[in-house]
């Protein structure tokens, strides 16, 4: 990577550390111009754009980073996970078992194909894949937290509790 490059970097994130999100996107957008298929450039975009809301953009980053290097599971996790935020679960979880093909040990792709098929209402299973992501993480926080929702969800009898 070029010196312009990783300035720009330390200057993004120097800007994501201050939460000044749009600002962080200059510079995303100003590595791109000199390198536009700089994959670290169109994911970490894709997150900033993803925290500001904008998934729909956020998602034609992660496919650009994909049509690039389609088995970046970076890339995969991230798709999955603002489709997720987009309530296209089905989606989501064909990101999640791209990148579990890859690496089927992926601890935060096995949480969040969870995390989708909890939404989907199969808490079960929910359950199932945040065990497993903690058999290879056991540090996994995003699994222990979703595993005990889960399991509270599934022992609750009131009709009120829907959704992880």
């Amino acid at each position: 990577m070029n010196e312009e490059v990783n300035t720009l970097f330390l200057q993004a994130n120097t800007c994501l550390d201050n939460e000044d999100f749009s600002e962080s996107i200059k510079f995303y957008d100003l590595i791109l111009k000199i390198d536009s298929n700089n994959i670290l450039a169109l994911i970490d975009k894709g997150t900033t754009l993803q925290i500001l809301g904008r998934i729909k953009l956020a998602i034609r980053c992660f496919d650009k980073a994909l049509e690039i290097s389609p088995h970046n599971i970076d890339a995969l996790i991230n798709k999955g996970s603002a489709l997720h935020l987009d309530e296209k679960y089905l989606n989501a979880i064909d990101c999640y078992d791209a990148a579990l093909k890859i690496d089927k040990k992926c601890s935060m792709a096995l949480a969040y194909k969870g995390l989708s098929l909890g939404e989907l209402g199969n808490l079960n299973e929910a359950i199932d894949y945040f065990k497993r992501a903690l058999s290879v993480d056991r540090y996994c926080t995003l699994a222990q937290i979703s595993k005990e929702t889960a399991q509270n969800l599934l022992n609750s009898s009131s009709p009120k509790f829907k959704k992880l």
